[in-house]
């Protein structure tokens, strides 16, 4: 009896000096997402051409999409891109045929990603590759329902254009506000009691509904956060590029470097979908320039390297091989 005030006391002191390193890995990753934030905001100002810095946002807002699917509820969606997809063509049907502001075009986008979310929210059930199955075949499902409904309403197969959208400048600094929602996203998701709740339920669902945790309405949750984010993403490249094209806005290959991203950083943490965007869409950038005619060969032969040597991704084998890291790398 002697004994459990002084294990009070030390649960007590390692709860408080859990919570310190949590604060000072946010703080760490806040002020590293604040600084590439600014960095990008600088690139119109200094660059006339920033398509480069566009896409790097695109893939980083992707992977930190996938990130919260991965990373926080453990689903592994391959039809990831159909978020992607009807944001865009939400986005060209709200501009180009219902007239709406391009500003609202863009809030259709994240609702049509909501909408298809719930839509899908039954084959959360499954799990695995089930799930991952699934949700490739509606996203096939939808492509081809797109693609075959009347051309004056989708554009058939040859899509929209999206005449009279043009400015770089405005749809730069959307997709700079998207990709600081996702940041920001995942770094609330990090501290916040829906967080916790969902490494809980990945780590073991049934005891996480043990504990009075609702784990159908907290994956649907954070199902929903993880669906608007691609479609915003969809929107606002559609009006970067003033075109809606079926077979781009439903390509598997937008899932593929969505995961292959985030896993090259390091999914479950906050930075590394980051460092892993970067990284890659930067080799792809070096690679595609130098060798346009094998780009695609060397950079899966960079992929492969990387899974081989790093297969918990920088951020997460970084951490493995220095366990004294995880005081700072969230």
């Amino acid at each position: 009896m002697g004994s459990s005030p002084d294990f009070a006391a030390t649960a007590s002191s390692q709860h408080r000096q859990d919570r310190s390193v949590d604060r000072l890995k946010y703080r760490i990753a806040l002020g590293l997402f604040a600084a590439l934030v600014a960095a990008l905001a600088a690139v119109p100002l200094l660059a006339a051409n920033a398509s480069f810095a566009f896409y790097l946002m695109v893939w980083i807002a992707m992977a930190t999409g996938m990130n919260i699917c991965v990373g926080f509820t453990g689903y592994l969606p391959f039809g990831y891109v159909v978020f992607y997809g009807v944001g865009a063509y939400a986005t060209g049907i709200c501009f180009k045929l219902l007239g709406l502001p391009i500003g609202v075009a863009l809030l259709a986008a994240g609702l049509a990603g909501a909408v298809v979310a719930l839509l899908m929210t039954p084959t959360l059930r499954l799990k695995g590759v089930y799930f991952g199955i699934v949700s490739l075949g509606l996203a096939t499902i939808v492509r081809l329902l797109i693609s075959n409904l009347p051309e004056s309403f989708t554009g058939g197969s040859m899509g929209l254009i999206l005449a009279g959208a043009n400015n770089p400048t405005h749809s730069y600094y959307a997709m700079l506000a998207v990709m600081t929602l996702a940041l920001a996203c995942v770094l609330w998701l990090s501290t916040s009691r829906l967080g916790r709740q969902l490494r809980a339920i990945k780590d073991d669902d049934g005891a996480a509904a043990c504990i009075g945790i609702n784990v159908p309405r907290v994956r649907l949750k954070a199902w929903l956060l993880a669906a608007i984010i691609p479609a915003l993403v969809g929107g606002v490249e559609a009006w970067y590029t003033n075109v809606v094209d079926p077979e781009y806005s439903f390509h598997v290959l937008i899932t593929a470097k969505s995961i292959i991203y985030g896993m090259a950083g390091g999914f479950g943490t906050i930075i590394g979908p980051v460092i892993g965007a970067i990284a890659l869409v930067g080799i792809d950038h070096v690679i595609w320039e130098r060798f346009p005619l094998i780009n695609l060969l060397l950079l899966g032969m960079v992929i492969i390297l990387l899974m081989l040597f790093l297969p918990r991704g920088v951020v997460g084998s970084l951490i493995k091989r220095r366990p004294q890291l995880r005081r700072y790398i969230a």
